[in-house]
């Protein structure tokens, strides 16, 4: 089963910053939970795996990434991920990331994501339609690690000239910019694995309030 993905999350934090997470494959693959980078075959090939959890029973799914593409001038990211666990059950996927700054501000930038993932074995069964599902519920909560992730980064000198200037000509106080600019989020607090008793919970909410949505 192939389920196709394309998605954009407007960041607020500027697209240097958001790049160079991006480029940490280490530090990204912690921004989504249960997942994590255990061995750098290569410049471009890494080993890891992702912890599923669902109530008291534990999956763990082994793989690769690989890097076939990065192109910092224009912040282009593509990925090809592939991986199976001991039930027999695998999957892969093909992933375009690229961050693309915000012309408007400066200081914000948008995640942009195109990824065809094929799934084989018994997490087929659920169907397109709730794989789709389950998979923004990842990436929503991936997204939000990664946004506080990347505001912990230390701001380039130009990034920061920019927020002050920006801050200056909108803040109230004197000095609220330089309070701004100087603040270090703390990082966040990432789930150890995923916890799919939770998604499924969230699935059938889903599906009952959108079922008393078309009654009413």
């Amino acid at each position: 089963m192939e389920v196709k993905l394309d998605k954009q999350y407007p960041l607020d934090v500027d697209a240097e910053r958001a790049w160079a997470l991006l480029t940490d494959l280490k530090a990204t693959a912690s921004c989504m939970p249960g997942a994590e980078i255990t061995e750098q075959v290569s410049e471009t090939s890494f080993k890891g795996g992702v912890k599923v959890k669902v109530g008291p029973a534990v999956a763990q799914f082994g793989g690769t990434v690989d890097v076939v593409e990065a192109v910092a001038a224009e912040r282009k990211m593509v990925l090809r991920g592939k991986g199976a666990d001991k039930g027999g059950s695998s999957a892969s996927m093909d992933l375009t990331a690229i961050i693309s700054p915000d012309p408007a501000n400066p200081a914000h930038c948008v995640l942009n994501g195109q990824a065809a993932v094929i799934v084989n074995g018994k997490f087929a069964q659920f169907g397109g339609r709730m794989m789709v599902q389950v998979s923004d519920m990842l990436l929503a909560q991936f997204v939000e690690n990664f946004r506080q992730t990347a505001l912990t980064l230390p701001v380039s000198d130009a990034a920061a000239a920019t927020t002050a200037a920006e801050g200056a000509g909108g803040a109230s106080a004197p000095g609220a910019a330089g309070a701004a600019v100087s603040a270090a989020p703390i990082a966040p607090v990432v789930a150890r694995e995923i916890n799919g008793l939770a998604i499924f919970w969230a699935l059938i909410k889903s599906w009952f309030g959108g079922l008393m949505g078309k009654k009413a």
